[in-house]
């Protein structure tokens, strides 16, 4: 039943929390802060509605094969996993967490990712206010979400997951003019977000809690 809380910061899906950085980017929106130490990782992931799921075996073409077994492990830990709901709640909150980042809501962030996470989205949101930027950006469309990792490490489920998107990118000055990119030409996004949970928790929420470029 805490399949996949991490998604979809919608009515339903009051429970995730993560979000994470966009990786390979050819436009001007800002790149999102890297975690601690290096900061390779930032965003997170949103809540998402606890539901029984049918668990369903690793194996099709949105898990790469390095995956299918630490995905066995997550399952035998948690038999409410279900994979296709965890990537559907994934994709939710990819959006959610980017466009809360945008607009520098870092009220929304707090619930979505981790703390050194919240931190690194924290410090990417100083920058640009202090530069007087402004961030005119939306999700075109998410062309793949595949689980490229997983594990289990004591008490602790971890995803990774790739994303392949689309991204119409537009940086403004404080009076409104366009000093970078294009709302009408898309640029694409190679992301790469790990999401965790602890499996003896009762809280169902996943957590992003690292990311870096694909």
């Amino acid at each position: 039943m805490y399949t996949i809380i991490l998604f979809a910061m919608v009515a339903g899906f009051l429970a995730l929390r993560l979000y994470a950085v966009l990786g390979k980017r050819t436009g001007h929106e800002q790149a999102l802060p890297k975690p601690s130490e290096e900061r390779v990782a930032v965003p997170p992931l949103p809540r998402t509605i606890d539901q029984a799921a049918e668990v369903r075996e690793p194996g099709n073409r949105a898990i790469e094969s390095g995956a299918e077994t630490g995905l066995r492990a997550v399952i035998a830990a948690d038999s409410s996993f279900d994979v296709a709901q965890f990537l559907d709640g994934a994709k939710s909150a990819y959006k959610m967490i980017l466009e809360a980042f945008w607009k520098g809501d870092e009220d929304t962030l707090g619930w979505l990712v981790e703390d050194d996470v919240r931190a690194g989205f924290a410090e990417a949101i100083a920058d640009r206010k202090a530069a007087g930027h402004v961030l005119d950006n939306r999700l075109v469309a998410i062309e793949r979400a595949m689980i490229s990792e997983a594990a289990v490490e004591g008490k602790t489920a971890r995803i990774t997951v790739r994303f392949d998107a689309d991204i119409a990118a537009v940086t403004r000055d404080g009076d409104g003019n366009v000093i970078g990119g294009s709302l009408s030409d898309a640029v694409e996004a190679h992301d790469i977000w790990t999401f965790a949970r602890n499996l003896r928790s009762d809280d169902p929420n996943w957590k992003l809690v690292e990311t870096d470029e694909a």
